[in-house]
């Protein structure tokens, strides 16, 4: 085996995803979730330990144990309208539990982290498509959190010697080809799985907010990139640092924007089913246009999207919904 790597926030959507990705390439993935908005049945590969970031003995525990080679760190909270209500919340569990992990490992000898960024830590862009060297000027708590651990993550690289790959991504959508997981978030606020609710009948419909943007049919551009491809990336990031590679900022997008009355369309085209969209007003903060330049990804690790067509993100994900609305037991189905 390749070794055990702990990965925090591995009952999650995206987690879950790396640790199957993990596994298929051989290692062990090691996940540590307290199931706040993690899900016990989405922990198929590897141990599963329930705990919080906050608790440092039980990291310490659980990397000595478990004899961790490496981190991957998805714990973390993400809806970008609750840090603007309770930036508390966030810059303790982005930002501060982060510490406390990485101060764990630099105790028990663990000198390699993969961490889950964003593009939200570059605020509204000024050019487009968005390259590692474009400023960073986040405009939610969501964003500052995340920038603020990565800034820590350059630190303890002085200071100590710390390997880390900071990957910042654009929107991560679809599931599993497999049909094994997939998106169950509750509240759920991404686009694709939204319009695939209302497709589905499982809400009335969706509210397209702006559509007076500067971009082709007025309405917001988004960066699509399919968590499955996600998930390599995060496994191949794991095999550079292994190997002692520097330290990486990289984006993760596929360099192609889609808008959100296209994306209705995808939907539509796939299910055979109208979707009811309701314009609404711009919502505070929304950049009109946001996609990666994505050439260094594929330069430094050799990475190539394989699944992040529009068509195929939105035919994985309608596949696991179906399959959820089926089964119930599976994830718990969104709420109208």
């Amino acid at each position: 085996m390749a070794g055990s790597v702990l990965v925090t926030g591995g009952a999650g959507y995206i987690g879950s995803h790396a640790c199957k990705a993990l596994a298929q390439s051989g290692y062990t993935p090691v996940t540590l979730d307290n199931l706040v908005y993690g899900h016990r049945w989405a922990v198929r590969w590897g141990p599963f330990v329930q705990g919080d970031l906050a608790d440092e003995a039980l990291l310490r525990r659980v990397l000595r144990e478990h004899r961790i080679a490496a981190v991957m760190h998805f714990a973390g909270y993400a809806y970008v309208g609750e840090s603007m209500h309770a930036p508390g919340k966030y810059f303790q569990n982005n930002t501060s539990n982060t510490l406390t992990l990485l101060e764990a490992m630099r105790s028990e000898g663990v000198g390699r982290i993969v961490f889950s960024s964003t593009c939200a830590t570059y605020g509204v862009p000024r050019v487009v498509p968005i390259d590692e060297h474009h400023p960073q000027c986040p405009v939610n708590p969501y964003g500052e959190s995340k920038l603020f651990a990565e800034r820590m993550l350059e630190w303890f690289r002085v200071a100590h010697g710390l390997r880390y790959a900071a990957l910042r991504y654009f929107n991560a959508a679809g599931a599993d080809p497999d049909g094994e997981i997939g998106e169950d978030h509750e509240p759920e606020t991404h686009l694709i799985p939204l319009v695939i609710d209302a497709a589905q009948g499982r809400r009335s419909g969706v509210s397209i907010f702006g559509t007076d943007y500067p971009t082709r049919d007025g309405t917001a551009v988004r960066d699509f990139i399919h968590v499955t491809d996600l998930a390599l990336a995060h496994v191949q990031a794991v095999d550079r640092l292994l190997h002692d590679a520097e330290s990486l900022r990289l984006n993760l997008g596929t360099g192609q924007g889609h808008s959100v009355r296209e994306v209705i369309r995808m939907v539509e085209d796939v299910g055979g089913c109208p979707v009811s969209a309701t314009e609404a007003p711009r919502r505070p903060g929304d950049p009109p246009e946001l996609v990666a330049a994505v050439g260094r990804a594929r330069e430094l690790l050799g990475w190539m999207p394989r699944h992040s067509d529009l068509r195929t993100i939105v035919s994985t994900a309608w596949r696991w919904h179906e399959r959820r609305q089926a089964r119930p037991g599976i994830a718990a189905v969104a709420a109208d």
